[in-house]
Protein backbone atom coordinates (compact mmCIF):
# COMPACT_ATOMS: atom_id res chain seq x y z
CA UNK A 1 0.00 0.00 0.00
CA UNK A 2 2.92 2.31 1.10
CA UNK A 3 4.60 1.98 -2.43
CA UNK A 4 1.25 2.45 -4.37
CA UNK A 5 0.87 5.67 -2.96
CA UNK A 6 4.34 6.45 -3.48
CA UNK A 7 3.91 5.53 -6.94
CA UNK A 8 0.74 7.92 -7.23
CA UNK A 9 1.85 11.04 -5.56
CA UNK A 10 5.04 10.61 -8.35
CA UNK A 11 2.95 10.35 -11.21
CA UNK A 12 1.03 13.53 -9.80
CA UNK A 13 4.47 15.13 -9.53
CA UNK A 14 5.82 14.21 -13.11
CA UNK A 15 1.89 14.59 -14.73
CA UNK A 16 1.74 18.63 -12.93
CA UNK A 17 5.66 19.12 -13.91
CA UNK A 18 4.89 17.97 -17.69
CA UNK A 19 1.73 20.13 -17.63
CA UNK A 20 3.45 23.10 -15.85
CA UNK A 21 6.31 22.55 -19.02
CA UNK A 22 3.58 22.53 -21.64
CA UNK A 23 2.23 25.95 -20.39
CA UNK A 24 5.40 27.48 -20.41
CA UNK A 25 6.13 26.72 -23.78
CA UNK A 26 2.92 27.60 -25.15
CA UNK A 27 2.55 30.97 -23.53
CA UNK A 28 6.24 31.54 -24.74
CA UNK A 29 4.84 30.40 -27.93
CA UNK A 30 2.19 32.72 -28.02
CA UNK A 31 4.17 35.79 -27.29
CA UNK A 32 6.31 35.08 -30.05
CA UNK A 33 3.09 34.98 -32.30
CA UNK A 34 2.18 38.09 -30.74
CA UNK A 35 5.32 39.78 -31.65
CA UNK A 36 5.69 38.50 -35.35
CA UNK A 37 2.11 39.36 -35.73
CA UNK A 38 2.60 42.88 -34.35
CA UNK A 39 2.22 45.38 -36.91
CA UNK A 40 6.13 47.07 -37.16
CA UNK A 41 6.82 50.73 -37.97
CA UNK A 42 7.47 51.87 -41.13
CA UNK A 43 10.21 54.01 -41.38
CA UNK A 44 11.29 57.00 -43.67
CA UNK A 45 14.82 58.69 -42.81
CA UNK A 46 15.52 61.94 -44.24
CA UNK A 47 19.12 63.05 -44.68
CA UNK A 48 20.00 66.65 -45.89
CA UNK A 49 23.28 67.92 -47.38
CA UNK A 50 25.33 70.94 -45.30
CA UNK A 51 22.27 71.16 -43.00
CA UNK A 52 23.15 73.03 -39.63
CA UNK A 53 21.81 72.28 -36.50
CA UNK A 54 19.88 75.61 -36.29
CA UNK A 55 18.67 75.86 -39.81
CA UNK A 56 15.22 75.55 -38.77
CA UNK A 57 12.33 77.76 -37.57
CA UNK A 58 11.90 75.96 -34.89
CA UNK A 59 15.51 76.30 -33.59
CA UNK A 60 14.46 80.09 -33.10
CA UNK A 61 16.02 80.77 -36.60
CA UNK A 62 14.10 83.63 -38.37
CA UNK A 63 15.91 83.11 -41.82
CA UNK A 64 14.41 79.42 -42.20
CA UNK A 65 11.34 79.04 -43.44
CA UNK A 66 10.59 75.06 -42.23
CA UNK A 67 6.93 75.06 -41.35
CA UNK A 68 6.71 71.03 -42.32
CA UNK A 69 10.06 70.54 -39.85
CA UNK A 70 8.41 72.58 -37.29
CA UNK A 71 5.23 70.23 -37.26
CA UNK A 72 7.52 67.61 -36.84
CA UNK A 73 9.59 68.85 -34.35
CA UNK A 74 6.67 70.49 -32.31
CA UNK A 75 5.27 66.93 -32.42
CA UNK A 76 7.68 64.98 -32.17
CA UNK A 77 11.60 64.97 -30.14
CA UNK A 78 13.99 67.27 -30.96
CA UNK A 79 17.57 66.71 -30.12
CA UNK A 80 19.17 69.99 -29.58
CA UNK A 81 22.77 68.52 -29.20
CA UNK A 82 23.15 66.11 -32.41
CA UNK A 83 26.74 66.05 -32.92
CA UNK A 84 28.46 64.90 -36.66
CA UNK A 85 31.12 62.62 -34.69
CA UNK A 86 33.05 63.76 -38.58
CA UNK A 87 31.58 66.83 -40.22
CA UNK A 88 32.06 66.26 -44.13
CA UNK A 89 29.16 63.99 -45.68
CA UNK A 90 31.25 61.35 -47.53
CA UNK A 91 32.65 60.22 -44.21
CA UNK A 92 29.68 61.02 -42.37
CA UNK A 93 27.06 59.19 -44.46
CA UNK A 94 29.56 56.09 -44.24
CA UNK A 95 29.52 55.96 -40.55
CA UNK A 96 25.96 56.44 -40.60
CA UNK A 97 25.90 53.77 -42.55
CA UNK A 98 28.13 51.28 -40.79
CA UNK A 99 26.88 52.81 -37.22
CA UNK A 100 31.20 53.06 -36.73
CA UNK A 101 33.21 55.88 -35.96
CA UNK A 102 35.34 57.54 -39.28
CA UNK A 103 38.56 56.06 -36.94
CA UNK A 104 37.39 52.91 -37.70
CA UNK A 105 36.22 52.68 -41.13
CA UNK A 106 38.70 55.50 -42.68
CA UNK A 107 36.55 56.18 -45.52
CA UNK A 108 36.55 59.30 -47.31
CA UNK A 109 36.16 61.53 -51.02
CA UNK A 110 39.74 59.79 -51.96
CA UNK A 111 39.94 56.27 -50.73
CA UNK A 112 38.36 53.17 -52.83
CA UNK A 113 35.37 51.60 -52.25
CA UNK A 114 34.08 51.29 -48.56
CA UNK A 115 35.42 47.99 -47.49
CA UNK A 116 32.94 44.93 -47.32
CA UNK A 117 33.93 44.34 -43.55
CA UNK A 118 32.37 47.60 -42.61
CA UNK A 119 29.14 47.43 -44.78
CA UNK A 120 28.43 43.69 -44.05
CA UNK A 121 26.12 45.04 -40.75
CA UNK A 122 25.37 48.22 -42.81
CA UNK A 123 21.38 49.08 -41.31
CA UNK A 124 19.80 49.09 -44.79
CA UNK A 125 20.90 45.60 -44.94
CA UNK A 126 20.31 44.50 -41.39
CA UNK A 127 16.27 45.95 -41.85
CA UNK A 128 16.24 43.87 -45.36
CA UNK A 129 16.97 40.70 -44.16
CA UNK A 130 14.71 41.09 -40.73
CA UNK A 131 12.04 41.58 -43.85
CA UNK A 132 11.89 45.41 -44.17
CA UNK A 133 11.22 46.45 -47.87
CA UNK A 134 14.44 49.03 -48.29
CA UNK A 135 14.39 51.56 -50.80
CA UNK A 136 16.92 54.52 -51.07
CA UNK A 137 16.62 57.96 -53.39
CA UNK A 138 19.18 60.47 -53.44
CA UNK A 139 22.59 60.91 -52.50
CA UNK A 140 23.99 57.71 -51.15
CA UNK A 141 27.21 59.59 -51.03
CA UNK A 142 29.71 56.40 -50.30
CA UNK A 143 31.50 54.48 -52.73
CA UNK A 144 30.14 50.81 -52.65
CA UNK A 145 29.72 48.28 -55.20
CA UNK A 146 26.78 46.14 -53.47
CA UNK A 147 23.65 48.49 -53.46
CA UNK A 148 21.28 45.96 -54.09
CA UNK A 149 22.56 43.81 -51.25
CA UNK A 150 20.96 46.98 -49.14
CA UNK A 151 18.04 47.89 -51.25
CA UNK A 152 14.64 46.81 -52.21
CA UNK A 153 14.73 49.82 -55.03
CA UNK A 154 17.28 52.31 -55.08
CA UNK A 155 18.46 55.34 -57.03
CA UNK A 156 21.96 56.71 -56.30
CA UNK A 157 22.39 60.37 -57.45
CA UNK A 158 24.00 63.80 -56.55
CA UNK A 159 24.23 67.26 -57.60
CA UNK A 160 26.71 67.49 -60.85
CA UNK A 161 29.78 68.79 -59.54
CA UNK A 162 30.92 68.20 -63.39
CA UNK A 163 28.16 71.13 -64.06
CA UNK A 164 29.15 74.38 -63.84
CA UNK A 165 25.97 76.19 -63.96
CA UNK A 166 22.53 76.11 -63.15
CA UNK A 167 22.12 72.10 -64.70
CA UNK A 168 24.66 70.62 -62.34
CA UNK A 169 20.72 71.03 -59.96
CA UNK A 170 18.59 70.73 -62.86
CA UNK A 171 19.20 67.92 -65.07
CA UNK A 172 16.36 65.04 -63.77
CA UNK A 173 13.22 64.76 -65.63
CA UNK A 174 9.61 63.93 -64.44
CA UNK A 175 7.96 62.97 -67.74
CA UNK A 176 9.21 65.66 -70.29
CA UNK A 177 9.82 68.56 -67.36
CA UNK A 178 13.35 68.62 -66.43
CA UNK A 179 13.15 69.58 -62.52
CA UNK A 180 15.06 70.54 -59.50
CA UNK A 181 16.61 67.69 -57.78
CA UNK A 182 15.18 68.41 -54.54
CA UNK A 183 11.47 68.23 -56.51
CA UNK A 184 12.87 65.30 -58.12
CA UNK A 185 13.91 62.61 -55.01
CA UNK A 186 10.19 64.08 -53.15
CA UNK A 187 8.14 62.84 -56.26
CA UNK A 188 10.48 59.52 -55.85
CA UNK A 189 9.51 58.65 -51.82
CA UNK A 190 6.12 59.54 -52.90
CA UNK A 191 6.60 56.51 -56.17
CA UNK A 192 8.37 54.81 -52.75
CA UNK A 193 5.17 54.96 -50.69
CA UNK A 194 2.78 54.50 -53.10
CA UNK A 195 4.06 51.34 -54.56
CA UNK A 196 5.29 50.13 -51.34
CA UNK A 197 4.23 46.30 -50.54
CA UNK A 198 1.20 46.17 -47.92
CA UNK A 199 2.46 43.09 -46.66
CA UNK A 200 5.94 44.18 -45.31
CA UNK A 201 6.85 46.91 -43.50
CA UNK A 202 9.16 49.46 -45.36
CA UNK A 203 12.04 51.55 -44.05
CA UNK A 204 12.67 54.69 -46.88
CA UNK A 205 16.32 57.03 -47.23
CA UNK A 206 15.52 60.33 -48.56
CA UNK A 207 19.09 61.73 -49.22
CA UNK A 208 18.63 65.08 -50.57
CA UNK A 209 21.56 66.65 -51.98
CA UNK A 210 20.42 70.15 -50.65
CA UNK A 211 21.21 72.56 -49.49
CA UNK A 212 24.76 71.80 -50.87
CA UNK A 213 26.39 74.91 -52.77
CA UNK A 214 27.17 73.49 -56.76
CA UNK A 215 30.99 74.28 -56.14
CA UNK A 216 31.93 74.60 -59.45
CA UNK A 217 29.83 77.19 -60.13
CA UNK A 218 29.66 81.38 -59.72
CA UNK A 219 26.53 81.48 -58.44
CA UNK A 220 27.07 77.99 -56.05
CA UNK A 221 23.20 78.39 -55.08
CA UNK A 222 20.56 77.51 -57.27
CA UNK A 223 17.10 77.06 -55.67
CA UNK A 224 13.55 76.84 -57.14
CA UNK A 225 11.04 79.50 -57.97
CA UNK A 226 8.24 78.98 -55.87
CA UNK A 227 11.17 79.70 -52.91
CA UNK A 228 11.98 83.09 -53.83
CA UNK A 229 9.54 84.49 -51.31
CA UNK A 230 11.90 83.08 -48.26
CA UNK A 231 13.76 85.89 -47.63
CA UNK A 232 12.91 88.34 -50.30
CA UNK A 233 12.43 91.30 -48.73
CA UNK A 234 15.08 90.75 -46.05
CA UNK A 235 18.49 92.09 -45.70
CA UNK A 236 20.40 89.17 -43.86
CA UNK A 237 22.86 90.08 -40.59
CA UNK A 238 25.99 90.05 -40.87
CA UNK A 239 27.48 86.71 -39.81
CA UNK A 240 27.83 85.86 -35.94
CA UNK A 241 31.72 86.07 -34.63
CA UNK A 242 32.74 87.67 -38.56
CA UNK A 243 34.96 90.42 -37.66
CA UNK A 244 38.48 90.17 -38.55
CA UNK A 245 39.56 89.69 -34.77
CA UNK A 246 38.09 86.25 -34.91
CA UNK A 247 38.86 85.35 -38.41
CA UNK A 248 43.17 86.40 -37.04
CA UNK A 249 42.59 83.98 -34.43
CA UNK A 250 42.40 81.20 -36.48
CA UNK A 251 45.92 78.47 -37.23
CA UNK A 252 47.53 79.67 -40.25
CA UNK A 253 46.53 75.82 -41.92
CA UNK A 254 42.97 77.07 -41.76
CA UNK A 255 43.22 80.47 -43.20
CA UNK A 256 45.25 78.73 -45.74
CA UNK A 257 42.95 76.06 -46.54
CA UNK A 258 39.42 75.50 -48.42
CA UNK A 259 37.64 77.02 -45.97
CA UNK A 260 38.93 80.14 -46.32
CA UNK A 261 38.62 79.65 -50.29
CA UNK A 262 35.11 78.89 -50.18
CA UNK A 263 34.51 81.85 -48.03
CA UNK A 264 36.29 83.75 -50.88
CA UNK A 265 33.32 82.40 -53.15
CA UNK A 266 30.27 82.34 -51.33
CA UNK A 267 31.12 85.29 -48.70
CA UNK A 268 33.32 87.73 -48.96
CA UNK A 269 31.28 90.69 -50.14
CA UNK A 270 28.22 91.60 -49.22
CA UNK A 271 26.08 90.81 -52.23
CA UNK A 272 27.51 87.08 -52.50
CA UNK A 273 27.23 87.00 -48.65
CA UNK A 274 23.83 87.81 -49.09
CA UNK A 275 22.92 86.03 -52.37
CA UNK A 276 24.31 82.60 -50.71
CA UNK A 277 23.13 83.07 -47.53
CA UNK A 278 19.51 83.42 -48.93
CA UNK A 279 20.22 80.59 -51.72
CA UNK A 280 20.91 78.44 -48.62
CA UNK A 281 17.60 79.02 -46.98
CA UNK A 282 15.52 79.02 -50.13
CA UNK A 283 16.95 75.45 -50.70
CA UNK A 284 15.98 73.99 -47.37
CA UNK A 285 12.67 75.55 -47.82
CA UNK A 286 12.43 73.35 -50.84
CA UNK A 287 13.39 70.58 -49.04
CA UNK A 288 10.56 71.32 -46.57
CA UNK A 289 8.20 71.66 -49.58
CA UNK A 290 8.70 68.07 -50.22
CA UNK A 291 8.67 66.56 -46.50
CA UNK A 292 4.78 68.32 -46.83
CA UNK A 293 3.67 66.38 -49.64
CA UNK A 294 5.55 62.93 -48.63
CA UNK A 295 3.57 63.61 -45.36
CA UNK A 296 0.30 63.48 -47.18
CA UNK A 297 0.72 60.54 -49.57
CA UNK A 298 1.51 58.89 -45.89
CA UNK A 299 -1.81 59.86 -45.09
CA UNK A 300 -3.55 58.83 -48.77
CA UNK A 301 -1.95 55.22 -48.36
CA UNK A 302 -3.38 55.20 -44.64
CA UNK A 303 0.02 54.51 -43.58
CA UNK A 304 0.88 57.97 -41.66
CA UNK A 305 -0.49 56.54 -38.10
CA UNK A 306 2.21 54.20 -38.54
CA UNK A 307 5.37 55.66 -40.46
CA UNK A 308 7.83 57.40 -38.06
CA UNK A 309 10.13 60.27 -39.75
CA UNK A 310 13.44 60.43 -38.83
CA UNK A 311 15.21 64.37 -39.65
CA UNK A 312 18.51 64.70 -39.64
CA UNK A 313 21.65 67.00 -41.45
CA UNK A 314 25.13 65.01 -42.68
CA UNK A 315 26.97 67.95 -41.18
CA UNK A 316 26.74 71.47 -39.71
CA UNK A 317 28.08 74.65 -42.15
CA UNK A 318 29.68 77.98 -41.89
CA UNK A 319 27.79 80.41 -42.92
CA UNK A 320 30.26 83.35 -42.71
CA UNK A 321 31.16 82.80 -39.00
CA UNK A 322 35.03 83.62 -38.51
CA UNK A 323 35.21 84.63 -42.25
CA UNK A 324 35.47 81.11 -43.63
CA UNK A 325 32.75 78.83 -45.37
CA UNK A 326 32.18 74.72 -45.78
CA UNK A 327 32.54 72.65 -42.80
CA UNK A 328 35.51 69.98 -41.74
CA UNK A 329 36.26 71.71 -38.53
CA UNK A 330 35.35 71.06 -34.84
CA UNK A 331 33.85 74.14 -33.77
CA UNK A 332 30.00 73.79 -33.08
CA UNK A 333 28.76 75.46 -36.42
CA UNK A 334 30.54 72.34 -38.67
CA UNK A 335 29.69 69.46 -36.13
CA UNK A 336 26.28 69.90 -34.90
CA UNK A 337 23.21 69.35 -37.09
CA UNK A 338 19.51 69.19 -36.34
CA UNK A 339 18.03 66.03 -35.57
CA UNK A 340 14.02 65.11 -35.05
CA UNK A 341 12.43 62.41 -34.33
CA UNK A 342 8.32 62.11 -34.63
CA UNK A 343 6.69 58.99 -33.55
CA UNK A 344 2.93 59.18 -34.72
CA UNK A 345 2.19 56.15 -32.15
CA UNK A 346 4.09 58.59 -29.37
CA UNK A 347 3.03 62.27 -29.93
CA UNK A 348 4.27 63.83 -26.86
CA UNK A 349 6.91 66.66 -27.89
CA UNK A 350 10.35 67.19 -25.85
CA UNK A 351 13.69 68.56 -26.43
CA UNK A 352 16.47 66.61 -25.54
CA UNK A 353 19.54 68.06 -24.20
CA UNK A 354 21.53 64.97 -24.61
CA UNK A 355 24.30 64.37 -26.71
CA UNK A 356 23.14 62.04 -29.71
CA UNK A 357 25.66 61.33 -32.53
CA UNK A 358 24.95 60.61 -36.11
CA UNK A 359 25.95 57.09 -35.74
CA UNK A 360 22.97 56.68 -33.51
CA UNK A 361 20.88 56.67 -35.94
CA UNK A 362 20.95 52.86 -37.37
CA UNK A 363 21.08 51.57 -33.99
CA UNK A 364 17.91 54.22 -33.05
CA UNK A 365 16.32 52.64 -36.75
CA UNK A 366 16.81 49.64 -35.96
CA UNK A 367 14.99 49.34 -32.24
CA UNK A 368 11.88 50.89 -33.65
CA UNK A 369 11.97 47.99 -35.86
CA UNK A 370 12.58 45.20 -33.03
CA UNK A 371 15.63 44.21 -34.80
CA UNK A 372 18.83 43.69 -32.89
CA UNK A 373 21.37 46.06 -33.62
CA UNK A 374 24.55 44.52 -34.62
CA UNK A 375 27.63 44.74 -31.60
CA UNK A 376 29.89 46.07 -33.94
CA UNK A 377 28.51 49.28 -34.08
CA UNK A 378 28.94 52.19 -31.73
CA UNK A 379 26.19 53.91 -31.08
CA UNK A 380 23.27 53.71 -29.22
CA UNK A 381 19.62 53.88 -29.59
CA UNK A 382 17.43 57.10 -29.11
CA UNK A 383 14.21 55.06 -29.05
CA UNK A 384 14.20 55.55 -25.17
CA UNK A 385 13.72 59.36 -25.51
CA UNK A 386 10.70 59.19 -27.81
CA UNK A 387 9.24 56.01 -25.37
CA UNK A 388 10.60 57.57 -22.17
CA UNK A 389 11.06 60.88 -19.88
CA UNK A 390 13.83 59.15 -18.09
CA UNK A 391 15.83 58.11 -20.80
CA UNK A 392 20.14 58.07 -20.38
CA UNK A 393 22.90 57.38 -22.84
CA UNK A 394 25.33 57.58 -20.27
CA UNK A 395 27.82 58.97 -22.40
CA UNK A 396 29.80 61.60 -21.31
CA UNK A 397 32.66 62.22 -23.82
CA UNK A 398 32.39 61.86 -27.40
CA UNK A 399 35.18 61.11 -30.18
CA UNK A 400 35.03 64.10 -32.71
CA UNK A 401 37.11 64.02 -36.05
CA UNK A 402 37.86 65.05 -39.40
CA UNK A 403 41.05 62.34 -40.61
CA UNK A 404 40.75 63.00 -44.64
CA UNK A 405 44.50 63.04 -45.35
CA UNK A 406 44.22 66.33 -47.78
CA UNK A 407 46.50 69.08 -48.12
CA UNK A 408 43.89 71.78 -48.65
CA UNK A 409 41.86 70.97 -45.53
CA UNK A 410 43.95 70.12 -42.22
CA UNK A 411 42.43 66.87 -40.23
CA UNK A 412 41.68 67.34 -36.82
CA UNK A 413 40.61 65.54 -33.67
CA UNK A 414 38.64 66.26 -30.30
CA UNK A 415 36.58 65.11 -27.61
CA UNK A 416 33.17 67.07 -26.46
CA UNK A 417 31.49 66.86 -23.60
CA UNK A 418 28.48 68.69 -22.35
CA UNK A 419 30.47 71.75 -20.94
CA UNK A 420 34.12 71.33 -23.04
CA UNK A 421 35.37 70.65 -25.92
CA UNK A 422 39.60 70.03 -26.58
CA UNK A 423 40.49 69.38 -29.99
CA UNK A 424 44.44 69.70 -31.95
CA UNK A 425 45.49 68.93 -35.76
CA UNK A 426 46.79 66.09 -36.55
CA UNK A 427 49.47 67.15 -38.54
CA UNK A 428 50.38 69.50 -36.07
CA UNK A 429 49.31 68.18 -32.20
CA UNK A 430 50.88 71.55 -30.64
CA UNK A 431 48.14 73.26 -32.13
CA UNK A 432 45.52 73.06 -29.43
CA UNK A 433 42.35 74.23 -28.44
CA UNK A 434 39.77 74.67 -25.18
CA UNK A 435 36.58 76.15 -25.06
CA UNK A 436 33.96 76.13 -22.04
CA UNK A 437 31.02 75.14 -24.01
CA UNK A 438 28.78 75.98 -20.78
CA UNK A 439 30.10 79.70 -20.33
CA UNK A 440 31.27 80.08 -24.13
CA UNK A 441 29.11 78.92 -26.50
CA UNK A 442 30.17 80.79 -29.88
CA UNK A 443 33.80 79.52 -28.52
CA UNK A 444 35.59 82.28 -28.64
CA UNK A 445 38.01 82.24 -25.48
CA UNK A 446 40.23 79.28 -26.45
CA UNK A 447 41.91 78.60 -23.11
CA UNK A 448 44.36 76.07 -24.07
CA UNK A 449 47.17 77.97 -22.20
CA UNK A 450 45.41 79.38 -19.21
CA UNK A 451 47.32 77.44 -16.03
CA UNK A 452 43.68 77.21 -14.38
CA UNK A 453 42.62 74.85 -17.24
CA UNK A 454 45.33 72.28 -17.44
CA UNK A 455 44.03 69.57 -15.66
CA UNK A 456 41.01 69.81 -17.79
CA UNK A 457 43.24 70.13 -20.53
CA UNK A 458 45.14 66.93 -19.10
CA UNK A 459 41.76 64.81 -18.58
CA UNK A 460 40.42 65.96 -21.92
CA UNK A 461 43.74 64.68 -23.61
CA UNK A 462 43.57 61.38 -22.14
CA UNK A 463 40.48 60.87 -22.89
CA UNK A 464 41.25 61.22 -26.61
CA UNK A 465 43.69 59.02 -26.36
CA UNK A 466 41.51 56.15 -25.13
CA UNK A 467 39.05 56.47 -27.82
CA UNK A 468 41.00 57.00 -30.55
CA UNK A 469 42.73 53.67 -29.15
CA UNK A 470 39.40 52.27 -28.95
CA UNK A 471 38.07 52.58 -32.01
CA UNK A 472 40.72 52.22 -33.60
CA UNK A 473 40.99 50.15 -37.41
CA UNK A 474 41.17 46.59 -36.83
CA UNK A 475 42.15 46.40 -40.52
CA UNK A 476 44.83 49.03 -40.38
CA UNK A 477 47.66 48.34 -42.88
CA UNK A 478 50.94 49.59 -40.82
CA UNK A 479 54.62 49.67 -41.46
CA UNK A 480 56.54 46.63 -39.66
CA UNK A 481 60.39 46.43 -38.72
CA UNK A 482 61.58 49.05 -39.48
CA UNK A 483 65.28 50.17 -39.97
CA UNK A 484 67.81 52.65 -40.92
CA UNK A 485 70.78 51.77 -42.88
CA UNK A 486 73.54 53.91 -41.88
CA UNK A 487 75.94 53.16 -44.64
CA UNK A 488 74.53 54.68 -47.59
CA UNK A 489 73.75 58.18 -46.97
CA UNK A 490 70.95 57.27 -44.66
CA UNK A 491 68.07 54.75 -45.80
CA UNK A 492 64.83 53.67 -44.52
CA UNK A 493 63.04 50.01 -44.47
CA UNK A 494 60.04 48.23 -43.82
CA UNK A 495 57.87 45.66 -44.27
CA UNK A 496 54.34 45.58 -44.23
CA UNK A 497 52.03 44.23 -41.37
CA UNK A 498 49.74 42.29 -43.92
CA UNK A 499 50.45 40.32 -47.32
CA UNK A 500 46.86 40.43 -48.50
CA UNK A 501 47.29 44.46 -48.47
CA UNK A 502 48.60 46.78 -50.93
CA UNK A 503 51.21 49.99 -49.84
CA UNK A 504 50.14 52.44 -52.21
CA UNK A 505 52.27 55.41 -50.64
CA UNK A 506 54.46 56.04 -47.42
CA UNK A 507 55.11 59.26 -45.46
CA UNK A 508 58.51 59.55 -43.45
CA UNK A 509 58.79 62.09 -40.97
CA UNK A 510 62.07 63.50 -38.91
CA UNK A 511 62.37 65.62 -36.10
CA UNK A 512 64.81 67.20 -34.08
CA UNK A 513 62.81 66.51 -30.84
CA UNK A 514 60.45 63.84 -28.92
CA UNK A 515 58.09 66.52 -28.59
CA UNK A 516 58.06 67.65 -32.33
CA UNK A 517 57.97 64.17 -33.58
CA UNK A 518 54.85 63.09 -30.89
CA UNK A 519 53.34 66.41 -32.63
CA UNK A 520 53.49 65.01 -35.83
CA UNK A 521 55.94 67.51 -36.74
CA UNK A 522 58.65 66.67 -39.35
CA UNK A 523 60.72 69.52 -38.98
CA UNK A 524 63.82 67.87 -40.18
CA UNK A 525 62.31 66.50 -42.80
CA UNK A 526 58.87 65.70 -43.58
CA UNK A 527 58.84 63.68 -47.21
CA UNK A 528 55.01 63.85 -47.48
CA UNK A 529 52.92 61.27 -49.21
CA UNK A 530 54.85 59.76 -51.66
CA UNK A 531 52.65 57.36 -54.15
CA UNK A 532 55.22 54.27 -54.22
CA UNK A 533 54.73 50.41 -53.09
CA UNK A 534 58.54 51.04 -52.39
CA UNK A 535 59.48 49.81 -48.88
CA UNK A 536 63.06 49.14 -49.11
CA UNK A 537 66.16 51.95 -49.54
CA UNK A 538 64.19 54.83 -49.32
CA UNK A 539 66.89 57.90 -49.36
CA UNK A 540 66.84 60.53 -46.77
CA UNK A 541 65.99 64.06 -48.06
CA UNK A 542 65.81 66.32 -45.37
CA UNK A 543 67.30 68.95 -43.63
CA UNK A 544 71.69 68.20 -43.06
CA UNK A 545 72.30 66.20 -40.51
CA UNK A 546 74.86 66.61 -37.31
CA UNK A 547 75.72 63.22 -35.85
CA UNK A 548 76.40 64.34 -32.33
CA UNK A 549 72.54 65.05 -31.75
CA UNK A 550 69.38 63.35 -31.61
CA UNK A 551 66.91 62.63 -33.95
CA UNK A 552 63.43 60.73 -33.84
CA UNK A 553 61.72 59.66 -37.28
CA UNK A 554 58.38 57.68 -37.75
CA UNK A 555 55.97 56.84 -40.89
CA UNK A 556 52.73 55.48 -41.69
CA UNK A 557 52.06 53.99 -44.90
CA UNK A 558 48.44 54.16 -47.04
CA UNK A 559 46.80 50.62 -48.05
CA UNK A 560 45.55 49.50 -51.55
CA UNK A 561 42.28 51.66 -51.25
CA UNK A 562 44.08 55.21 -50.66
CA UNK A 563 43.76 54.66 -46.35
CA UNK A 564 45.88 56.28 -44.64
CA UNK A 565 47.55 54.15 -41.45
CA UNK A 566 48.38 55.59 -38.38
CA UNK A 567 51.77 56.63 -37.46
CA UNK A 568 54.34 54.12 -35.93
CA UNK A 569 55.90 55.05 -32.61
CA UNK A 570 59.01 57.19 -33.10
CA UNK A 571 62.34 55.63 -33.12
CA UNK A 572 65.85 56.85 -32.73
CA UNK A 573 67.56 57.51 -35.70
CA UNK A 574 70.72 57.30 -35.05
Amino acid sequence: MKNTSNFLVFRIQKTTIILLALSVFFSCKQKKEKANNEVKPNIVFILTDDQRWDALGYAGNKLAYTPEMDKLAKSGVFFKNTIATTPICAASRASIFSGLQERTHNYSFTTGNMKEEYMQNAYPRVLKKAGYYTGLYGKFGVKYKNLDSLYNTYENYDLRYDRKDITSYYYKKLGKDTVHLTRYTGEKGMEFIKNAPTDKPFCLQLSFSAPHASDNTVEQYFWQEENNHVLENTTVPTANISEDIYYNRLPEIVKSGFNRLRWYWRDDTPEKYQHSVKGYYRMIAGIDNEIGKIRKELEKKGVADNTIIVLMGDNGFFLGERQISGKWLMYENSIKVPLIIFDPRNKEHKDVDAMALNIDIPSTILDFAGVDAPKTWHGKSLKPFVDSNNADLKRDTILIEHLWDFKNIAPSEGVRTSDWKYFRYVNDKSIQELYNLKDDPREINNLINDTKYQKVVTKLQNKLEELTKKYKDPYQFNPVNLSVNLKNNLEFNWATSNKTQKQTAYQILVSSSIESINNNIGDVWNSEKVESAANSNIKYEGLKLDKTKTYYWKMRIYDEINRTGSYTTPKKLF
